[in-house]
Formats: structure tokens, sequence, C-alpha cells
């Protein structure tokens, strides 16, 4: 028996980066993989010239995000109903329909009906602090958990990041990112959290060519030439080949590793 596996975002680009490789492990090991996003990411930095006319940015961050979700075998991909709230601080985090903003309740069973009808097994957010402190990534945690709850969804893990790892990956990495990369400054970002909090890892490894290929399905956001796709195999595979989780509904007294091959994950 296959397991459904929902997976919470904020923005598109979030799902590629965060679970990509676990999203499309669990794809090939015939589970229903199920994106869902809370906005379409209409607020997101984009370069001159990368959108049309006429284009809408949350139109062509949807558009990339059905395209990654191919990548990754997803079965399907919903949005609710919010808009970007922007950078923590900005006016935007209070805007009318902001995701921020959203009444928790509201949202939640927004989220919770589509639990209920895909008979989710499991559902994925993001750590308490949104992984870096992003307004929408803290509203996915509260949201998703409340969701849960309100569906009776049996299994919720957060996606985050080793503190540890992020940081001692910056100093591995040292003088082999090519020097016209620009590459996330651990201090500044203060990503994750610290790896004895983690439950859960996954060595994505064996899907690294599709979370790669997922990240480029956004580029809106992802330019080849940033850090997440400039780096060489081997670099990539140190950054990006294991995936973090803290699971929510019970932690287990011992770390687990995610079996993507088993009915329930």
């Amino acid at each position: 028996m296959a397991s459904t596996i929902v997976s919470f975002h904020a923005h598109p680009d979030d799902e590629a980066i965060l679970v990509g490789g676990t999203l499309a492990l669990a794809a090939d090991a015939g589970h229903r993989v199920v994106l869902v996003f809370a906005t379409r990411g209409d607020l997101g930095e984009v370069d001159d010239g990368v959108l049309d006319p006429d284009e809408h940015l949350g139109q062509r961050r949807e558009q990339e995000a059905r395209d990654a979700a191919d990548v990754l075998g997803a079965a399907r991909v919903e949005f609710l109903p919010y808009h970007d709230s922007g950078m923590a601080g900005e006016a935007t985090n209070d805007a009318p329909y902001a995701f921020a903003a959203a009444d928790i309740e509201e949202a939640a069973a927004h989220l919770a009906a589509l639990l209920r009808e895909e008979h989710a097994d499991v559902l994925t957010v993001y750590d308490e602090r949104g992984g870096y402190g992003h307004p929408d990534h803290i509203q996915v945690h509260v949201v998703g958990r409340r969701a849960a709850a309100l569906a009776g969804t049996p299994r919720v893990y957060a996606a985050t990041v080793s503190k540890e790892h992020f940081l001692e990956l910056n100093e591995r990495l040292g003088d082999e990112v090519p020097d016209d990369v620009e590459r996330p400054d651990p201090e500044e970002l203060d990503l994750g959290v610290p790896l004895a909090r983690i439950t859960t890892t996954v060595d994505v490894t064996g899907a690294l060519d599709r979370k790669r290929a997922a990240m480029a399905a956004h580029p809106s956001q992802i330019a080849e030439e940033s850090f997440f796709l400039a780096l060489p195999d081997d670099l990539f595979a140190a950054a990006f080949g294991t995936e973090w989780f803290v699971r929510l509904d019970e932690t287990p007294a011992e770390p687990e590793t995610w079996v993507l091959d088993e009915a329930r994950p």
C-alpha cells in the first residue's frame, strides 16, 4: 500500500530547495505526492527582462511550480487563496490576503479540507522559525500543524536544515566556489536548527539530478549562475545531498531514517 504525502510550502521554489529530493524518492517508491503552496510568491525578487511585458510574477511562479512538480513526480499541485507577505518587517506583512496576516483557523481549514480529501498519511511543513524567519514560512508551520490536527493527519514533519551542517559546509567550500557565485552567509541567515533536534534524515543523493532540475524549473528565482545551480556536482551533492526533518506529531526517542519504500515513511 502506498502513502499520500502532502508537502506544504510558502512560495514556489521552496519545495525544490528544501524537500525536492525526498519528494522525488517518495514518488519513485509509489507514494502519492501532493504539493500545496500558501502563495504564488508574487512579491519575490526578479531580474529585469525575466518577465514578459504583460506577465505577472505570480502567474510565472505558479507555472514554474507546476513544471517543478512534473520533474519531482508530484501528482497534484494546489494553491491556497493568499498573497506573498514579503520579508519580515515590510508593510506588506499586514496587507489584505497576505498569508502572514491570515486567520489561522481559516487558513488551516483550507489545508485541512485538502488533507481529508487526499486521506493524507504525512504532512510536511517547516520548523517554527520557518528556516530563517520569513513570516510566510513561520505561518506555514503554524497553519500546517493546526490543519493536521483538524484533519487527523497522523504524521507531521518539519522540513529544516542542520545548522551545524550549514556552518561546516561554508568552511568546506572555502575557495572551491567560483568567484562569480555569491554564496549564502551562514551567520547572516541564521538558518536551520541544531542537529540534536533533527529526528529524521533523508539521503537524497539518488535524486540529486531531479532536485537540481526542479530548482532550475524556477528560473525567475533561481538563476543558472546562482549558488543553487552553479556548484559543480560534488559540491552540489555536499550542499544538497541530505534533507532534514523534525518529527512533530510524536518525536521518537532515537533519530530515524525516512524509509521511502515502505507504506508509511
